[in-house]
């Protein structure tokens, strides 16, 4: 391949990415992954004599071979496709190519995976060991506690919390304005206990000197002009979960954000209503929580059904029943 041909490829892959932050609002995380997505196919593609944006339908086949090969799993594979696919159909668009290579190629089908997520009670644990009694420095435990009450209390993704501005509370405190995914703004309910660490970490600041600017994010770096990274946070929830008695390992901010929604479902929300505090575009996406759904349809269905009423009462009697047959209750 030429160095001419590099450079086009650069282009080509440059105008794609402005083009998913200017139209789509992508985030930079996506923007990064993506990136990395085309230069891995672009080393594929040279190492087949082609450019990424001039590559046959044979050398993505053959790419998208080599990552099962290679033992990537089928949602990595399955998001590298969807970045080619849409990568190939902005070419088409913009007249750098007639055809779409990807138009024929299947994405790998993942495993039904269930989100991981805390039980009330280890909720309550993490809660309890970020507070007061938790022995967490002060500053750090008011910093943990606000953290986890909101990201319990909302479902907020860790990069949506990090980035609230101080100016994020209603006037009451009440609501959060949030900016997720696309830019998208949505507003979801805070709880007492969530508005009442954040105003108390607030509070606990020590103001600016004369003519310094203050903190402008609710949690804040140690630069106070930046708010807090996620590497940064990392470590305050390993140590908060430790305290709790949890395994860090199998703990982070996704995992609360899962806790929220399963718990949500759990105690009688719907779909519909937990897609709109989780941002998501696609009620498909929020359909992953649908195992909570079920499981409490089936213990609907042993607390009420006239049939299970029955059994529980047999069983509570010791199996006793008039003419020693079990009959069941009429239903009309």
């Amino acid at each position: 391949m030429t160095r001419a041909g590099l450079s086009s490829d650069g282009r080509h892959h440059e105008a794609f990415l402005e083009m998913l932050s200017a139209e789509r609002g992508a985030a930079p995380n996506t923007l990064k992954a993506y990136h990395a997505d085309l230069t891995d196919f672009a080393a594929h593609a040279t190492a087949a004599g082609e450019s990424a944006s001039g590559a046959s339908a044979s050398t993505l086949a053959s790419y998208m071979a080599g990552l099962a090969r290679a033992g990537l799993s089928a949602r990595t594979a399955a998001r590298r496709l969807s970045c080619l696919r849409q990568f190939h159909r902005f070419l088409a668009r913009e007249g750098l190519r007639e055809d779409d290579p990807t138009a024929k190629l299947e994405a790998p089908r993942a495993g039904q995976t269930l989100p991981r997520f805390l039980s009330e009670a280890e909720v309550a644990a993490l809660l309890r060991a970020a507070g007061p009694s938790g022995g967490l420095p002060e500053r750090r435990q008011k910093l943990a506690l606000a953290a986890l009450e909101i990201l319990y209390a909302t479902g907020l993704r860790i990069s949506e919390m990090l980035a609230l501005r101080r100016d994020a509370l209603s006037g009451d405190g009440q609501v959060l304005l949030v900016r997720g995914k696309g830019g998208r703004e949505r507003i979801v309910p805070l709880s007492d206990e969530a508005r009442k660490a954040a105003q108390e970490l607030v509070a606990s600041r020590v103001p600016s000197a004369p003519g310094r600017v203050d903190r402008p994010y609710l949690f804040a770096g140690r630069d106070p002009k930046r708010a807090m990274t996620r590497q940064g946070f990392d470590l305050v929830l390993h140590e908060t979960a430790i305290r709790a008695g949890l395994d860090p390992l199998h703990l982070s901010p996704h995992v609360l954000r899962h806790s929220f929604a399963s718990h949500m479902l759990a105690h009688g929300a719907d779909l519909r209503s937990l897609q709109r505090l989780l941002g998501h575009a696609d009620i498909a996406t929020t359909q992953i929580y649908t195992h909570v759904l079920a499981e409490r349809l089936q213990r609907l269905v042993e607390l009420h059904h006239p049939l299970a009423v029955a059994a529980r009462s047999q069983a509570s009697n010791g199996g006793a029943s008039t003419g020693g047959t079990s009959q069941p209750p009429e239903l009309c």
